[in-house]
């Protein structure tokens, strides 16, 4: 599914009009769609229940008086308060005038300052309050008058609507600077845009509903996005039949150089993903004292055990083992659990100039990486990172804070400094192609904020390239189908209990549902 930042959006309207449909009658098919979504939630008596629509001067505000027409005409009693002022934008004013002859309370409180308070009182009483202030052109902090109406909406009891994006979001990077409107729903039209899904933006919009609108098809189409979030029905056309007269060499030999002695868990876990995840051959090469602790719990992959240094790692002599098998693998998952000194620098570094298969560097193999980045200048395969923000902050130099700032643009920085697949995970995690794509996810929960869950998702990622799936769909797919194994796995678990280990338990149920 496409994602439009606010310039697309507006081109997007634009197109609309150029087809003949002009702006007005956007703007009451908008608020229309906003109103119906929620009369569709109430279920108490019309004529007890009381709105407060807060309308700002620009059209996200004539969306919103739209709203107040169709909820008054439904027998709700409705009040409209501009902080900040009354309509300025043709289309809005005319919506104000329409609305005018309505039953509805109109308050500016900005320039009638008597009004103030009963605007705070309505607010308090209101059963629902619908944010219609600024919307996708929203930039920097929202400050006074409009500061004290979110802090008292904050305070209400009322179901909280926003149009768009929640007031005080930032509509193309997902930052919040300042106070910002809590939604218990967020509508918006033709598409996500990327502050429903990163955050902390997206933890403002609440229950998200994409309304097409009956226009929009043909002109969204049109319009060129380079942004993108995965759905279901996407996902599992990546995902060809399995041929009758298929052996395990057909689904890839997988190499895994993870593990260290005293720190088996992370090999473990990705490995156990990769098998559950459908590579034919999985190698699991990792230091001999971890590999023998691995051989009481790992039956199905190829276990090969290395020369360790006196630290537990890998030790440099292992290299030429490694090469050998490497030669002959599908694709080659490195750094989960391995450790970071000189000893794994110089195996990564191994791997990196002979690897002719695609890379997916993970954890430990990150941290090694950060020594010496120019290493990805030149790769001689597809190269995948998955860094969290931490190991980010390691790889750019950037702090935790300034990477969280702006996910987006960090990510997409990268990729065109480094030909290569970036994994930011975090909630909303993105994957920036080299080609410039970025697909922004929208799966996952609290309860997979937990050790070993990055483990898992490499073991996926890894998994799906061995198989053949394209370097792009392959990372996309195990990205989605990682936060929708957390999404069910927390009915079983629970946020709290659920572990990284029962990520996998949940796979088989996913693939039956993408194999039906």
């Amino acid at each position: 599914m496409n994602i439009y930042n606010a310039k697309q959006t507006r081109q997007i309207e634009a197109a609309i009009a150029a087809a003949g449909t002009d702006y007005l009658q956007m703007m009451e098919q908008a608020g229309q769609a906003v109103a119906r979504n929620i009369l569709c939630q109430s279920t108490t008596n019309p004529d007890q229940i009381k709105a407060v629509i807060l309308c700002g001067q620009g059209n996200n505000g004539g969306d919103g008086l739209v709203v107040a027409r169709r909820l008054c005409q439904e027998g709700w009693e409705v009040s409209v308060v501009f902080p900040g002022g009354l309509s300025k934008t043709p289309d809005s004013i005319h919506m104000l005038e329409r609305l005018k002859a309505l039953s509805v309370s109109i308050l500016d409180p900005l320039n009638s300052p008597n009004e103030k308070e009963n605007a705070f009182s309505l607010i308090r009483s209101a059963h629902w309050i619908v944010d219609a202030l600024f919307g996708i052109g929203f930039h920097g902090i929202i400050g006074e008058p409009y500061d004290e109406y979110i802090k008292a909406v904050e305070e209400s009891k009322a179901t909280v609507v926003a149009i768009d994006i929640p007031s005080g979001a930032h509509c193309d990077t997902g930052f919040v600077q300042g106070p910002c409107i809590q939604a218990d729903h967020t509508v918006t039209f033709f598409s996500h845009k990327p502050a429903h899904l990163i955050y902390p933006a997206a933890q403002y919009c609440g229950k998200l509903k994409v309304e097409p609108l009956s226009f929009t098809h043909q002109t969204e189409a049109s319009i060129e996005t380079m942004q993108h979030t995965p759905v279901f029905e996407e996902v599992k056309n990546w995902f060809p039949s399995r041929h009758p007269n298929s052996h395990k060499g057909s689904f890839g030999k997988l190499l895994c150089i993870c593990g260290k002695a005293g720190m088996t868990g992370a090999a473990e876990l990705s490995a156990k993903a990769a098998m559950r995840c459908g590579a034919g051959l999985t190698y699991l090469m990792t230091p001999k004292d971890a590999c023998t602790a691995l051989s009481c719990k790992l039956t199905e992959p190829v276990l090969i055990p290395l020369s360790q240094s006196s630290e537990g790692t890998l030790s440099h002599q292992s290299i030429p083992t490694i090469l050998e098998q490497l030669s002959s693998a599908s694709t080659c998952l490195i750094g989960c659990g391995m450790g970071d000194n000189a000893q794994t620098q110089a195996v990564l570094d191994a791997v990196l100039q002979h690897a002719k298969c695609p890379v997916i560097i993970d954890a430990d193999g990150i941290n090694a990486l950060s020594h010496h980045i120019d290493r990805l200048k030149e790769p001689t395969a597809p190269v995948i990172l998955t860094p969290h923000p931490g190991e980010m902050s390691r790889l750019t130099g950037k702090s935790i804070a300034e990477i969280q700032e702006n996910r987006l643009q960090t990510a997409m920085e990268f990729v065109q400094e480094y030909p290569v697949t970036l994994v930011l995970k975090g909630a909303g995690t993105i994957i920036a192609l080299p080609d410039g794509h970025i697909w922004i996810n929208s799966t996952g929960n609290p309860g997979m904020a937990k050790g070993g869950s990055g483990d898992v998702l490499a073991g996926m990622i890894s998994a799906f390239v061995a198989q053949g799936i394209e370097v792009g769909n392959a990372v996309v797919a195990a990205v989605y189908l990682h936060g929708l194994a957390g999404d069910r796995g927390v009915q079983h678990f629970s946020q709290h209990a659920m572990l990284a280990s029962d990520l996998i338990s949940m796979l088989p149920g996913i693939f039956l549902d993408l194999e039906k």
